[in-house]
This record gives structure tokens, sequence and C-alpha cells, in this order.
């Protein structure tokens, strides 16, 4: 039985990355860097990011909330987390989920996210070594969703998201929705299918008074008129996402679950996440995977993870999550997640 479930799961994950391979030799221009609001593709969770980000069909805690707002139904009480992430830069990104299980009506969460780049010298054409004055730049997410089973085996979710970028006095805005499903097809003692949308929305242009200037005109250039730059605007990290998990080995104490992710970004080749996840009495685990394998030009890799959660009194657990990221050239990302289950 163990048998067929690795070699299911192989079997798909190979027809999964087969397309992926062929579309990334057939092209050879991607759209990297040509979409806004860019932070929204950090991942949310320690937890599913030490899976290599192979969550779509495993999404059964508040970290779905991100990966498919479906898996939210699967929670059995209610949750709460606080996510930080030591991004790439000295960027910071910091995110605090809660959701709450009303019985017979679904799952209600609400996520809180903000990125901070920090501060940095204005520099001009005229003063290539700083004016003295500084500015910082960021990002603001603010998160609704709702998840429901519409049968024993099939649930859908919803995230509706306020979004706004900022640097300096130029800022942007936006709201965006993400649209999941999960399945338990009970096939070799459970294996799930996850299907989700993230991102969905209009196009963001920054404004702002910083885009303002003075251009002289007429003869001698005496004439000053106002005028101000035209700023593009830019689509969202738009992505989908299909996924397979199941638990190779599942017993009173002891848990191997192994996923598979295909994903398409509308700003790059398709890639392939893969994970793992050991569990020993549902308190101690240890986590591996490879996150972005095929992506052109991609930089991640392999990832790393472990956690431990511990009942504080019942039925009140605490969770802790940790998850190494290698980022190849830019180095590693480290991902640190608090939660609180009651």
């Amino acid at each position: 039985m163990i048998m067929n479930k690795i070699v299911l799961l192989a079997s798909i994950a190979f027809l999964l990355a087969m397309p992926v391979e062929l579309y990334g030799q057939a092209v050879s221009i991607t759209k990297t860097g040509t979409t806004a609001a860019s932070f929204l593709k950090i991942g949310i969770g320690a937890r599913s990011i030490g899976m290599g980000g192979a969550f779509a069909s495993v999404s059964d805690d508040i970290s779905a909330i991100y990966w498919n707002s479906a898996g939210l139904t699967y929670l059995q009480q209610n949750e709460a987390s606080f996510n930080h992430v030591d991004w790439i830069a000295d960027v910071k990104y910091d995110v605090a989920s809660a959701a709450i299980v009303i019985e017979d009506f679904g799952t209600l969460g609400a996520t809180f996210a903000t990125l901070n780049a920090g501060e940095m010298e204005v520099t001009t054409t005229n003063m290539p070594e700083g004016t003295g004055e500084r500015f910082s730049a960021g990002a603001t997410m603010i998160g609704v969703s709702y998840a429901r089973a519409l049968t024993t085996q099939f649930s859908i979710g919803f995230t509706a998201k306020y979004l706004r970028e900022y640097i300096w006095n130029e800022s942007s805005q936006a709201f965006a929705l993400d649209i999941g499903t999960l399945y338990n097809a009970q096939l070799l003692n459970g294996v799930r299918i996850g299907a989700s949308m993230s991102n969905f929305g209009p196009k963001m242009r920054m404004e702002g008074r910083d885009a303002l200037l003075l251009v002289k005109t007429g003869a001698g250039q005496k004439n000053i008129v106002n005028a101000q730059y035209e700023l593009d605007s830019y689509e969202l990290p738009l992505i989908f996402r299909v996924g397979l998990a199941t638990d190779v080995v599942k017993t009173v104490n002891n848990r191997f679950t192994i996923a598979v992710d295909a994903v398409h970004p509308n700003d790059n080749t398709e890639y392939v996440n893969t994970g793992a996840e050991y569990s020993w009495a549902e308190v101690v685990f240890f986590r591996g995977g490879w996150k972005s394998a095929y992506e052109r030009g991609g930089e991640q890799g392999l990832t790393l993870g472990a956690g431990i959660h511990y009942t504080l009194t019942a039925p009140v657990e605490f969770l802790f999550d940790y998850a190494y990221q290698d980022f190849g050239r830019l180095k590693e990302v480290h991902y640190f997640s608090f939660g609180l289950r009651y």
C-alpha cells in the first residue's frame, strides 16, 4: 500500500513536470518583474515553506488563507498566528492571521500583512551623494476569508484583499480576490487534490506628488510649466496552483506526508514545488522540500523546516515552526511562525 502511494505521487509529479520543462525550453522570454505588489508572492507560514511551498492540497492550518483558502474547513479549532520573514535585502515581512470555526456555517478568517523595506537616502541627478532627506518603501495587505465544506469530501474558500504599496510620497491601491477548492478523493487512504487562484484583480499604478515636475519652455526657456510623469499600470501577480498530497504513513504516532504542486504565474514560467513532512505524535515535525523547480532563471531551491506543537492546557495548543529557504546568489531566507489553537 505504501509503495502504491509513492508510485502514484511520483507518476503524477512526473506528468506535471514534463509540460513545465517543455514549456521552459520553448520560451526564451519571461515577464519577470512586470507585476505590481510582488510581495504577494512571498509564502506565508514556516510549515508550508519547509515543505517547499507544496501546500495547495495540504492546506489544513491557518496558512491556508494564503495557499488555498478552502483548506480553512480542515481547522478543528480556532487558530491565530504571527509570521515573520527575514526576506532578501534586509526586507522584513510580518503577517498576523486568525480564523474562527463556526458550526454549520463554515470558517471565517482574517489576515493583516506588512512589508517594510526600511529607510533609504534620497538622491537626485544633481545631488547623487544624497539630499539629506530619507524615504521609506513598503506594502500592506488586509484580507478576509470564508470557507465552507459543500460535501464531506469537497470544500471551497474565498479571500477578499485590500492592497497598498508605497514608496516615499507615491502609493497605489487595489482590491484582489483568491479562490480555492479542496477535494479529498479518499483514494489510497487519503489522496487530496487542491486548486487555487490567487491575486485576481485590477492593475495598480503609483500616484502622488513625487511624479510632479517643473518644465521650462519657450524662447530662452523662460516659461515654467507644471507637468507630471505618466506612470504605467501593472498587473497583479496572478498565480494558479494545482496540487496533490497523501499520507504515505499514518499510524497512531507517526505520519509521513508527501505533496507536489504545479504552479502557473502570470509573470514567469511554470514551475513545480515538492515537499514532505514527518510528524511524531503531531508534536514534533521535520520537513523538507524543493521550491520552484524548472523555473527559468529562478534562485529558489532547497527548503528545510522543523516545528513543535505543544498542548499548554487542553484544548489550548502552542505552535512554533521554523523554515530555511536557499535563495541561490541571494543567500538564504528565514521564516518563523508562532501560533495558538484554542
